[in-house]
């Protein structure tokens, strides 16, 4: 069958050999894109106070007051027009004194920019680096915006997973560089890790950030959990190993240390010779973030280290609960995170994550996030957010594993089939 050409009064619309259709304006990768199972799960019944909501990344602690008052005195004082497109100095400044601090480094200020949320940070660099043709590796288990915001340049994604084992998950320099191809343009690290909790050690930052220096692929690190380690203060940051001009951009924010998710702020260290870049791309993407936001989160640096200090401290207490009450389940496996604030367990019997959150929702009440959105392989498993208030944490665990037992049999019977 011959195909056939269309003409309207704009002249061509499709010709195929099926017969004529309409053309979607957008481009396919946007056409592909689906929902996250986060959300997927999530919007629904995001208002129901019913549900006890352990499947967005964020507690249930207010942001602190002295930030709340240092963005309501901006507001008086009418802090309400456009700043600079890489943010205002004053907070540039205070960032570059919080990590010079924190890691023994000195940074030049031109690497700094504050775009907006963190993630406009990684979707940023993801647009500087991948194109159509390009590869883009990630690191998985992985929150799944990532791959979203790899998605939309048209390159193509793959995954090195992490290994879970007696002593937790891991993964080494050696096996992400294994994973790459000639076409990799990107490589993206979430240290400590959403979900698992995977901290990248020092020596394996400087392997992998030199392998990158040689083949001048850009390596994006996601460090905003990096305050909330358990075993130590901070966790190892490829700031402290970088040089100005590396392939590297480090993105990190406000959302999870001072508990400030709503106010969508974040920042970037990046290369040097990419300052005007930024300023460029960061006004096309949002013109800036609001300026007393900005002004909250310079009192958050300045002012915030009892915070961060006391959530870690919550956060820690939490995570020992959630060992304490999923752990000793028999029908559930699961390693203790060593960072950020979630924990990843594996059921045994579990064959599709997004029925199993679905169920514990509509029996349960609870919401957790489903396994299989984090990557690859991942189906036998599901995510839930321990940064909440104790006794509404416990409760939740406590109705998920009433889920599993009322359900017993049908994993039983999935665990022996496979």
């Amino acid at each position: 069958m011959r195909g056939t050409s269309v003409s309207g009064p704009y002249g061509y619309i499709c010709s195929t050999t099926w017969g004529v259709f309409d053309l979607s304006p957008f481009r396919p990768e946007i056409e592909a894109l689906e929902q996250n199972g986060i959300t997927r799960v999530a919007l629904p019944r995001i208002t129901d106070p019913k549900v006890i909501p352990l499947w967005f990344g964020e507690g249930d602690a207010v942001t602190p007051q002295f930030i709340r008052d240092a963005a309501k005195a901006a507001l008086d004082e009418g802090q309400t027009f456009y700043s600079h497109t890489r943010g205002r100095q004053e907070l540039r400044d205070a960032i570059k004194d919080y990590l010079d601090a924190l890691y023994g480094v000195d940074i030049d200020p031109a690497r700094i920019t504050v775009p907006g949320a963190a993630m406009m940070g990684i979707t940023i660099a993801a647009q500087m680096a991948l194109t159509t043709g390009d590869h883009g590796l990630i690191v998985s288990p992985n929150w799944p915006n990532i791959e979203t915001a790899y998605r939309v340049t048209g390159a193509e994604v793959g995954f090195v997973r992490q290994r879970e084992g007696a002593d937790g998950w891991q993964l080494g320099a050696r096996e992400i560089i294994e994973q790459t191809q000639k076409r990799t343009r990107a490589i993206f690290v979430n240290s400590p890790c959403n979900p698992t909790g995977w901290i990248m050690q020092e020596d394996d930052q400087r392997e992998l950030l030199e392998f990158c220096r040689a083949r001048n692929i850009l390596l994006i690190a996601d460090e905003v959990y990096g305050r909330l380690v358990y075993d130590r203060d901070i966790a190892p940051s490829f700031l402290s190993i970088s040089r100005d001009d590396d392939p590297l951009i480090v993105v990190n924010g406000f959302s999870k240390a001072w508990a400030m998710t709503g106010w969508r702020l974040g920042w970037v260290v990046t290369p040097t010779r990419s300052a005007t870049h930024w300023a460029i791309l960061s006004e096309c993407f949002n013109t800036g973030a609001a300026s007393f936001v900005q002004i909250a989160g310079t009192a958050a640096l300045r002012d915030g280290e009892s915070v961060v200090q006391d959530l870690r401290g919550r956060y820690r207490d939490a995570r020992e609960i959630v060992m304490q009450v999923l752990a000793s389940h028999p029908r559930i496996e699961l390693s203790e995170p060593q960072g950020a604030f979630y924990a990843f367990p594996r059921v045994r019997g579990l064959r599709s994550s997004l029925d199993f959150v679905h169920g514990v929702l509509d029996e349960e009440d609870v919401g957790i996030a489903p396994g299989y959105t984090f990557g690859p392989h991942n189906d036998a498993h599901f995510r839930v957010c321990f940064a909440q208030s104790h006794p509404r944490l416990r409760e939740g665990l406590e109705r998920v594993l009433r889920y599993i037992d009322r359900h017993e049999n049908d994993f039983a019977s999935r665990e022996e089939s496979s």
